[in-house]
């Protein structure tokens, strides 16, 4: 039995030392020291040994299983060492490089449109008071739908397809659900704005995709009314527009405000006299508003009867198609530099 163990000494540690890669020492570990390795089968063979000799063929079993471990460990650094040496030759970087000659080479970056848009529209509503909220994008059916009186079978869940998680939760459709966490945190009066990316499963065209960004607004005190509303909207329209823009409210149906209003702006092509771009009606088409509706009031904790507000959404990927004249909203996630490097 000794001499069965000087022998797996002896060829474990001439494998070991002729070892040109580092891969082959776990596979030589587990060959040897493994749960089927050859050393271990003769420990496993102990209990078949009187009392005497399991004592001496253990110690040495023990004694030369330390010595192959260190090895391995030895030639394990050793080539480690001697690979990140090899590294350094074969991929050298000259840092002494002239930074001249490296500058005229490097191109700088550039901010994506949406990230500009949204900076540009946070710095308008935040010269207004309104304060930057931020949510979960991956956020739980009750913030996206049930707060905002969307409950369980409500038609308006079929206006918005949905990605569901397997654990039962969803990516948000809206980033109305931060006006609700907002609400459950502040008290009245506030004014809060929550940009973000929102998901819809749906198929894409050149004007509808699975992933844009919104920016959401709202403002709750007493005695809030439409009015408030529109200074709003012109203000920051004229902010992003950089000249004077006139609004319109049509009625529309949005679940969490009542009453519910499609907000128009006056065609800045046309002037308002009719052209190809506002479909000769001199006005475009541009976000959902209304006043808040007492049951999404209740829901982030404000009585209704003593507080009102105005929520606002606009959706910050048709603006920008709208502003730069671009037909395909899909080049916005496309990834495309050159797309990038025209803003």
């Amino acid at each position: 039995m000794e001499e069965k163990l000087n022998k797996i000494k002896q060829e474990a540690l001439e494998i070991i030392n002729s070892s040109k890669i580092l891969d082959e020492i776990e596979d030589i570990r587990v060959r040897i020291l493994g749960r089927k390795g050859m050393l271990t089968e003769i420990l496993r063979s102990l209990g078949q040994l009187t009392p005497e000799l399991r004592n001496t063929i253990g110690k040495k079993s023990n004694e030369i299983k330390k010595i192959i471990e260190d090895a391995l460990d030895a030639k394990k650094d050793e080539l480690t060492k001697s690979g990140f040496s090899e590294i350094a030759s074969s991929e050298w970087i000259d840092v002494t490089l002239n930074p001249a000659v490296s500058a005229r080479e490097r191109k700088g970056g550039y901010l994506h449109p949406l990230s500009k848009t949204q900076y540009e529209i946070e710095d308008i509503l935040t010269s207004m008071g309104f304060q930057i909220l931020d949510g979960p994008e991956a956020e739980t059916e009750y913030y996206n739908f049930e707060a905002l009186n969307v409950p369980k079978f409500h038609p308006a869940r079929d206006m918005q397809d949905t990605f569901w998680t397997e654990d039962g939760n969803l990516l948000r459709t809206h980033t109305s659900a931060i006006q609700i966490r907002g609400m459950e945190k502040m008290t009245p009066p506030f004014r809060i704005m929550a940009p973000g990316r929102v998901f819809r499963y749906e198929a894409t065209d050149a004007s509808h995709e699975h992933t844009f960004y919104q920016v959401e607004g709202m403002m709750v005190g007493e005695d809030i009314s439409v009015s408030h509303l529109i200074y709003i909207m012109e203000e920051v329209l004229t902010g992003i527009f950089k000249k004077e823009v006139k609004v319109r409210l049509r009625p529309g149906y949005f679940p969490f405000v009542e009453p519910g209003f499609e907000l128009d702006f006056s065609c800045l092509i046309c002037g308002g006299a009719g052209c190809r771009v506002c479909k000769q009606s001199g006005w475009i088409e541009f976000l959902g508003c209304g006043l808040v509706h007492p049951n999404t009031l209740r829901a982030g904790n404000i009585d209704p009867d003593k507080w009102s507000g105005f929520a606002f959404g606009m959706g910050l990927n048709r603006l920008i198609m709208m502003q730069a004249g671009i037909n395909d909203i899909r080049h916005f996630m496309s990834g495309d530099i050159r797309f990038v490097q025209q803003f």
